[in-house]
């Protein structure tokens, strides 16, 4: 179990890739979780910082596994991001933040592990009341 001051205790387990029940939260799932929630995070302070205005963003991160020198390690994140921006959004500058927000992300800078970004901007239809 994973306990900090005034948060509540998270439980974790072994992933079902290795032997788990595959019902908790794990360490590599804790990890790519992490990739995800600071990218995700790093482009919200950037585009604040920039006042650029956008409407949402998905961030799905898969990290893939593999040997190294005898040892299983992350070898790579594959980060996709799906940003939604208001009609008339420069989709150059949306994409020029988001790359720059994987660059500067503490976790990723942090690893060892490559980093691969599939970017998606599409423009948010306007909802009719």
């Amino acid at each position: 179990m994973i306990e900090s001051d005034r948060l509540p205790p998270l439980r974790s387990t072994l992933p079902s890739e290795f032997g788990g029940p595959g019902d908790q939260w794990s360490p590599e799932t804790l990890l790519a979780a992490a990739v995800a929630d600071c990218y995700a995070l790093t482009f919200r302070g950037l585009a604040a910082k920039s006042r650029f205005e956008w409407t949402s963003l998905v961030c799905h991160v898969v990290g893939k596994l593999d040997r190294v020198e005898n040892a299983l390690r992350f070898v790579e994140f594959q980060i996709q991001a799906l940003l939604q921006v208001p009609e008339g959004a420069n989709e150059d500058r949306a994409r020029r933040l988001l790359e720059k927000a994987e660059e500067t992300c503490l976790i990723t800078r942090s690893l060892t592990a490559t980093t691969t970004l599939n970017i998606v901007v599409e423009t948010a239809t306007p909802v009719l009341v």
